[in-house]
């Protein structure tokens, strides 16, 4: 195996991690950013309101995104694993 084949598997999987983790992340900022507004404007400085907000908003992505991240890992390691032969491959 050649170190260009191990940095082009170790490319991908990182950028399938931060596809797939991209949309939870985003999910949870911007509902923390919400949050954050409204302990501004209502001067309610609980740091625990945070997070049940959160906590429902990324079950609500991973429920609607959770198939699409799953089947994007599952394609890879297939890859992976049906590659097997091509990188042992002296």
């Amino acid at each position: 195996m050649s170190v260009e084949t191990i940095s082009d598997i170790t490319n991908r999987a990182l950028y399938l991690i931060i596809q797939a983790s991209l949309p939870i992340l985003l999910v949870s900022l911007v509902i923390g950013l919400i949050v954050s507004i409204f302990q501004t404007v209502t001067s309610i400085q609980e740091q625990t309101l945070t997070f049940i907000p959160k906590i429902i908003g990324i079950f609500l992505a991973l429920m609607l995104l959770g198939s699409w991240m799953l089947n994007s890992m599952i394609d890879f390691m297939t890859e992976l694993w049906l590659n097997i032969p091509n990188y042992v491959k002296s």
